[in-house]
């Protein structure tokens, strides 16, 4: 197939924050797909915290980004030409092969996504996975009961503001923290019954403003000063559900770590630290709950759209400085039009 392809490299590491000048915009042809493979246009690709890490040149759970390649992660397209006996022409699939215009898959690591259902950008975030993160860590790991505190940080990102609403699915009393009013009003629309501004005064101190009498379960997409509150406040036998760090992820340094964890001991707290990548055996039973909680809107969402592959590194850079609300997304080809309404309960921006 002719044309031009466009993608997004790294070409330097990071230290600290990172510039945009670690970043190029790269040409590559356009692929033409040989026996057993599918070219994909894609329309969205997800800009998650994770990747971060990714750019550093120390190997985790995931392998760290290769220095003057695509950078990879999670996308969705439809299929413009497929050679593969799974895929037909016009499908829509997610994929993980990420920041660029035009896609060429083996197949293995593709799922097919029905447009009818759902927008498809949904795919990379309520009900994708960031929503089923949310969903396992929470109800998994955290295992809240009717009636129990949950404290949510980092709550209105994509993975926070799911874990937020499932939670008071499950009959409990959420507090969540963010860094702006836009963030809290919007937690307040959810129904998060308690929510403060993490920039405006010590979070040890608002935290034990909103939940005087405790925190059962503390959903810590933060870290640090968060970690270290959540601790202080919680109850006898209370569970913390260890899913992010962002944080620390820009830091320099090594953390000193919360300098009260002894109190893990004296309150006999349970701490679970865990790699979505692990569950995804559990993604259907996910999917088929989610689905119907956005179509009974009692789990909302919003996205913040970058338009343009040129400005994906703004907008990854943009996440860390809290300029998204819900999930963020840098949209780079044509999507259904019009979207199927399903998912598009109140409350949700497309």
């Amino acid at each position: 197939m002719e044309g031009v392809s466009r993608e997004i490299r790294l070409v330097a590491r990071p230290a600290g924050l990172p510039g945009e000048d670690l970043f190029e915009v790269a040409e590559t042809p356009v692929p033409e797909p040989r026996e057993g493979q599918l070219l994909i246009r894609n329309a969205y690709f997800s800009v998650d915290p994770y990747m971060r890490p990714r750019m550093n040149d120390v190997r985790s759970y995931v392998a760290p980004f290769t220095l003057g390649e695509a950078m990879t992660g999670g996308a969705v397209g439809q299929v413009a030409a497929s050679r593969h006996a799974s895929f037909a022409d016009g499908d829509w699939v997610v994929h993980n092969l990420g920041w660029r215009e035009w896609a060429l898959s083996e197949g293995s690591v593709v799922r097919r996504i029905d447009p009818e259902i759902a927008p498809v950008s949904t795919a990379l975030g309520v009900l994708g996975m960031p929503g089923f993160t949310a969903y396992y860590g929470l109800f998994e790991l955290g295992q809240p009961q009717p009636g129990e505190t949950v404290f949510v940080s980092g709550a209105a990102g994509a993975v926070g503001s799911a874990a937020g609403q499932m939670a008071k699915i499950a009959g409990c009393r959420v507090v969540g923290s963010a860094g702006s009013a836009e963030k809290l009003e919007w937690l307040a629309e959810l129904g998060f019954d308690a929510v403060f501004d993490y920039r405006s005064h010590p979070v040890r101190d608002s935290l034990a403003a909103a939940a005087p009498e405790g925190v059962d379960v503390y959903f810590d997409n933060v870290a640090g000063d968060h970690l270290e509150a959540a601790i202080g406040q919680m109850r006898p036998y209370g569970r913390i559900v260890a899913c992010g760090s962002i944080s620390r992820y820009n830091a320099l340094e090594p953390a000193a770590g919360p300098r009260n964890l002894f109190m893990v001991v004296t309150k006999r707290l349970r701490m679970h630290g865990y790699i979505i990548t692990d569950h995804y055996d559990r993604f259907p039973e996910f999917l088929e709950k989610a689905r119907r909680w956005v179509r009974e809107d009692r789990l909302r969402y919003r996205e913040t759209i970058i338009d343009g592959i040129e400005d994906a590194p703004a907008a990854l850079l943009g996440l860390f400085r809290g300029e998204n609300v819900g999930k963020m997304l840098v949209k780079v080809g044509p999507a259904p039009s019009p979207e199927p309404t399903l998912a598009a309960a109140p409350g949700a921006q497309l």
